[in-house]
């Protein structure tokens, strides 16, 4: 099985503080994944880890076959990877349109000749419009970002993200803000993503988790508590031990 991403014996230590802790890690192509485990597990941290935010003490992530330990965020997206973050990250008094276009003009460096150049503008508003289709909010594309409902705001993020054609997409707490009985549309818009995007889910909600995720992974204490298919995890008395009595993260 081909690996989109991996971790081999992963460590972060902050001085005397222990926050990952010999993480092995496999997030094969085409995987659907979420990450789970109660506050200040060390999910955020391994993310971190994974995008290149933080730099392991030890041990060694691949993106494929290529070590991108000692490598930028920066570099790793050019390589595939993609995040979309807890908090969105957008420009808010831009357009809906404009913000995904600046991801797709970034991706093949034209960020700055793309408002004088007509043939590329046509291109990339093309490009853009397709993926707002994909996610059901091409309506919104002349709507500036701020005046979108969250749960709308997101699915910008993610068409963001997709702009940059990721081979892995982190969604960090897609849900996180959007009402529940918007929540729907989050997962209805991951469900429709390309099938060989390997994506991986940050979630404290169990709904979604479960109705998205085919392999599920546990961390606690900065350490893999279990890994296996939904039914597992929830069968599973560990799981049950750590959630017992703190709600979900």
């Amino acid at each position: 099985m081909t690996m989109a991403i991996q971790t081999k014996g992963v460590c972060m230590s902050f001085g005397a503080l222990t926050v990952a802790e010999d993480i092995n890690f496999e997030l094969p192509v085409g995987a659907r994944h979420a990450l789970i485990g109660p506050n200040g597990a060390g999910k955020t941290t391994f993310v971190n880890l994974l995008t290149g935010r933080l730099t392991p003490t030890s041990g060694s992530v691949f993106l494929g076959d290529l070590d991108v330990t000692h490598m930028s965020q920066a570099d790793r997206v050019k390589h595939g990877l993609g995040r979309t973050f807890q908090i969105n990250t957008l420009f808010n008094k831009m357009s809906v349109l404009d913000n995904v276009c600046l991801s797709i003009a970034e991706r093949e460096n034209i960020s700055n000749q793309f408002w004088s150049t007509a043939a590329s503008q046509k291109r990339i508003i093309e490009e853009s419009l397709e993926l707002l289709n994909l996610l059901g909010i091409s309506g919104d594309a002349k709507v500036l970002a701020k005046d979108l409902p969250y749960g709308k705001q997101r699915l910008v993020e993610m068409a963001i993200a997709l702009g940059l054609k990721p081979k892995v997409l982190l969604l960090d707490e897609p849900a996180a803000g959007v009402p529940s009985v918007e929540s729907h549309r989050i997962l209805q818009a991951i469900d429709s993503l390309p099938s060989e995007i390997a994506i991986m889910i940050i979630e404290h909600d169990m709904d979604l988790v479960f109705k998205f995720a085919k392999q599920i992974t546990v961390l606690v204490q900065g350490k893999v508590l279990c890994e296996g298919t939904p039914d597992e995890i929830a069968n599973d008395r560990r799981v049950h031990q750590v959630y017992l009595g703190e709600g979900h993260e």
